[in-house]
């Protein structure tokens, strides 16, 4: 299946106007305009113009610690597809569906005064609401990533119910399919109140677990990757050995990256991919990493010649306080 989605680094801005502008000038460079987006991700580490966006597309609006780039306060991320899809307008943002895959706009919890919990559960049932509008419900789930606060840590166990109650339909194989996942702690609320954010993303085409035997997974309500159509979506990968769930090379960012490129590449070879074929990586770093992040370069390029579209973006920390970073990768089908 010829993968036809273009997808852009992340440009940065010293405000949102800054970097919305970079990326219409990024699109503008393929013949494309943003009636050609089919998803926009804003990560931002202050409060952006919302006159700046673009109207009419899919936007996860996602607070972050930080981006690299000193004086820059937001990075744009696009995903385009020329003609730009089919969009569903919604009382909570536009669902776009483009090569089968339904991206929708970030949701936070309809009752904001819940707890953390019954938070987790409110988001993936307002994900369900906006996947209807596609033709299809929680079972074509792919991804999600869910940003939540350093406070909620101990909390966060409480997730696990409401995605074992409502996640894991029935694959290609008759076998249960949970989605690729991550998390990420960030002191941010993307809405006064909001104690999760939701970026998530289904496809209407069949799905299939990717595993490379990791038994961790047979109990977890995640996958290390879903194959659906022309593209394997993947979880959130960090330096943490699959058998003993141990966190590994604790303060060696550069190690720490080495093992977590190491562990995506045994994903792919369970569909015959190497590093080529990984088409965007999303890096979360924590604070103490970002002076040695410079030093990760040379081990990406070696892991993914062939320069997949990086958004690089500063968490408050992450779900293993011994994890300096985290990636979060996806990849085209042969």
């Amino acid at each position: 299946m010829r993968d036809r989605t273009v997808r852009l680094p992340a440009l940065t801005g010293t405000d949102a106007g800054d970097a919305y502008e970079r990326a219409r000038v990024a699109l503008g460079a393929l013949g494309l305009t943003w009636a050609d987006a089919v998803h926009v991700r804003e990560y931002a580490s202050a409060r952006p113009d919302p006159a700046a966006r673009p109207e009419g597309v899919t936007l996860s609006a996602i607070a972050v610690e930080g981006v690299l780039e000193d004086g820059h306060e937001v990075a744009v991320e696009v995903t385009a597809c020329r003609g730009g899809g089919e969009r569903f307008v919604t009382g909570r943002g536009v669902v776009t569906v483009a090569g089968e895959i339904v991206y929708l706009p970030a949701i936070v919890p309809a009752d904001l005064t819940a707890g953390f919990g019954e938070q987790y559960r409110s988001c993936l049932e307002v994900a369900a609401e906006l996947l209807k509008v596609a033709g299809i419900g929680l079972e074509g789930l792919v991804q999600t990533t869910d940003y939540t606060a350093t406070a909620t840590r101990a909390d966060y166990p409480r997730c696990g119910r409401p995605r074992r109650e409502l996640l894991g339909g029935e694959g290609a194989d008759g076998r249960p399919v949970h989605p690729g996942a991550a998390g990420i702690l960030v002191d941010r609320a993307a809405v006064e109140g909001a104690m999760v954010t939701l970026d998530a993303v289904g496809s209407r085409l069949p799905l299939r677990a990717v595993n490379p035997g990791w038994t961790r997974y047979d109990t977890l309500t995640y996958k290390p990757g879903v194959a659906a159509g022309g593209t394997l979506f993947m979880s959130g990968f960090g330096a943490l050995e699959p058998a003993t769930q141990r966190a590994l090379h604790e303060g060696d960012l550069v190690a720490q990256a080495e093992y977590t490129y190491t562990a995506i590449e045994a994903v792919l070879r369970e569909e015959n991919l190497t590093g080529s074929d990984v088409v965007r990586l999303v890096e979360y770093i924590t604070p103490p990493a970002i002076t040695k992040y410079p030093e990760i370069v040379a081990v990406r390029e070696r892991h993914f010649p062939h320069g997949p579209a990086l958004t690089s973006v500063v968490c408050t920390a992450l779900l293993r306080p011994e994890f300096l970073i985290e990636v979060v990768p996806t990849a085209v089908l042969r």
